[in-house]
């Protein structure tokens, strides 16, 4: 597994992080769409639900962070949303739901936004 140096990590530009980001939420969607069409009971319904709490968890640690250079508002905005989809998620894992179309496109929207 290749290790990034820390002058590496700190060269990183934000095109580049933003691209990763939409690279990661494209991929979330990818599986969403998946476990949709195979049904809430599927292994793919798990294992995007899954991926997409992993996903929404380290964002949120990053928007939680002081040093985030986002607004505020917006910041707490993207929170806030994330925490929707992690409990909406989770009610789809439960059996409770069966949105997924409501979790794609917020996602699809948050992706997009990305700039």
């Amino acid at each position: 597994m290749y290790q990034f140096s820390y002058s590496e990590v700190q060269t990183d530009s934000l095109a580049d992080a933003k691209d990763r980001e939409q690279q990661v939420l494209s991929r979330s969607i990818d599986l969403l769409i998946a476990a949709r069409d195979k049904g809430v009971n599927s292994h793919e319904a798990t294992e995007s639900i899954l991926f997409m709490i992993r996903v929404w968890t380290a964002f949120i640690e990053d928007l939680g962070n002081p040093e985030n250079e986002l607004p505020k508002e917006l910041r707490a905005n993207l929170i806030s949303i994330g925490l929707w989809l992690m409990r909406e998620g989770e009610e789809i894992r439960q059996g409770r739901s069966d949105n997924f179309d409501g979790l794609i496109e917020v996602s699809q929207i948050i992706r997009d936004g990305i700039q």
